[in-house]
């Protein structure tokens, strides 16, 4: 049941949008578990092939680790996201925990530019003095990455397909196998040629993928942090959109549209209307338009008469 306080003709209508949409998609368990299985898996083949790499001496199979740490990194924070939805606000944190998971994202995207560089240096500095590379220890650490990335993608193709997180980590998942699939090309080339060179060009492929990642990373994180827009949510189209739905509005104005996270849209608004036009009913019709149209379920609106002096 909505509330609204009406005083002089101006009713400030909140509604609790956030406790509903926050509840909304259900915190599954299923979903949960599968996560962190699949985070837990990964996590621990990142430290095999970092170990694999420096036993053979791979530069590309270091590299996959270091996208396998981006894919733990995605699975932990979309397993985390479904670990704070449990927690309800309170008066500290009145939109609850949601944020975290974003500025770790932030942070995650920053250090994975920093493992690229890494990367990228160090296969220039072995251009000039090469390494040889153990071809059979990197293909049997490569097939066994291929596997676990295999499991880890079954694992998580049984999860909530039309959930965020879960769509996301998948996309790092299938990533990361193709970075498997070319280190264990490289590696037959090494037994096969002794072309060493190889293992720099995979590393350096690779080191390009995870900065890709890395900037998508960055830029999604920082625009939510920065309360950007979220996509879809032009208020020059939401104005339009709500003065052509409504023939007794006069006016929108004010319009702030941000996020707290990927599925959290939120919008503020102010709305003048025709004199003999009911505020309540208004106000209620302009929110149910916003989810419907905007998929916003939090929207502050408030509704004035135009023709009213304060």
């Amino acid at each position: 049941m909505e509330t609204g306080h009406n005083h002089h003709g101006h009713n400030h209508n909140h509604a609790d949008g956030h406790a509903h949409h926050h509840h909304n998609h259900k915190v599954n368990d299923g979903n949960e578990g599968r996560m962190a299985l699949a985070a837990g898996l990964t996590g621990l083949f990142m430290v095999v092939e970092v170990i694999g790499g420096w036993i053979s001496g791979s530069l590309a199979l270091l590299a996959d680790a270091g996208h396998m740490l981006t894919d733990f990194a995605a699975l932990s924070l979309a397993w985390l996201a479904f670990r704070m939805a449990r927690r309800p606000a309170d008066w500290r944190r009145t939109f609850g925990f949601d944020r975290f998971a974003i500025l770790i994202a932030f942070v995650n995207g920053l250090t994975l530019f920093l493992i690229a560089g890494f990367i990228i240096v160090e296969a220039i500095k072995r251009a000039n003095s090469p390494i040889e590379v153990m071809g059979p220890t990197m293909m049997a650490v490569a097939t066994a990455g291929l596997i676990v990335n295999l499991l880890v993608f079954y694992i998580l193709s049984g999860a909530d397909k039309n959930n965020l997180n879960v769509r996301g980590a998948a996309l790092h998942v299938l990533g990361d196998l193709l970075g498997s699939v070319a280190a264990i090309i490289a590696s037959v080339i090494i037994i096969f040629t002794g072309w060493m060179p190889v293992d720099l060009v995979v590393s350096v492929v690779v080191a390009l993928i995870i900065l890709r990642s890395a900037w998508y990373v960055i830029k999604e994180s920082a625009h939510i942090l920065l309360e950007g827009a979220p996509e879809g949510l032009d208020r020059r189209t939401i104005r339009t959109e709500l003065l052509a739905a409504f023939p007794n509005l006069k006016s929108v104005d004010h319009i702030h549209a941000w996020s707290i996270s990927q599925e959290r849209p939120m919008i503020t608004l102010e709305a003048q209307i025709n004199a003999n036009t009911s505020i309540d009913e208004t106000t209620k019709a302009l929110k149910a338009h916003l989810l419907e149209k905007f998929g916003v379920a939090h929207a502050t609106v408030e509704v004035t008469r135009g023709n009213e002096k304060d």
